[in-house]
């Protein structure tokens, strides 16, 4: 019987291992923009993300129209549960003002986003060209630098 109490052990640690290899989800933070009017809309869509499996924590800001969702879940499972409530919904497109480079560039600046917000675009973001100078401007023109400009 050695024999075979060893092979069991083999096969059942060989089962053991593939079962622990599956692919686990990540904790992650979901941001979702939907349009919320009144305490209804804001406790449906409320209740419906919260009811998903691996949600740990829902946080809705119905003045900016913001459903903020911890947990280990997909953001697309996410936006379809909200979706299903009959609300618009869209992943939040917006990024704090002081993250972007140029706020004001084209399709970066939105009348439609919360205060202190402005919309996530490629234009918006720093690029630089190969090849020029990583000159800070700032201290181009500063009073320490004696190779400054003299009109200041």
């Amino acid at each position: 019987m050695g024999a075979l109490d060893s092979l069991s052990e083999y096969i059942s640690d060989y089962f053991r291992v593939s079962r622990n290899r599956r692919k686990r989800k990540v904790m992650q933070t979901v941001n979702i923009k939907v349009k919320m009017d009144c305490d209804g809309c804001e406790r449906r869509v409320k209740n419906a993300v919260s009811s998903m499996k691996g949600v740990r924590s829902v946080e809705v800001n119905r003045k900016i129209h913001k459903v903020t969702v911890s947990g280990y879940v997909e953001p697309k499972k996410v936006l379809k549960r909200v979706e299903r409530t009959g609300k618009k919904a869209e992943i939040w497109p917006y990024v704090p003002y002081n993250m972007v480079a140029y706020p004001y560039a084209v399709g970066t600046y939105d009348k439609k986003a919360p205060a202190g917000y402005v919309r996530k675009s490629e234009q918006s973001q720093l690029q630089l060209l190969p090849g020029a100078p990583d000159d800070n401007f700032v201290s181009l023109f500063s009073d320490e630098n004696p190779n400054a400009c003299t009109v200041m």
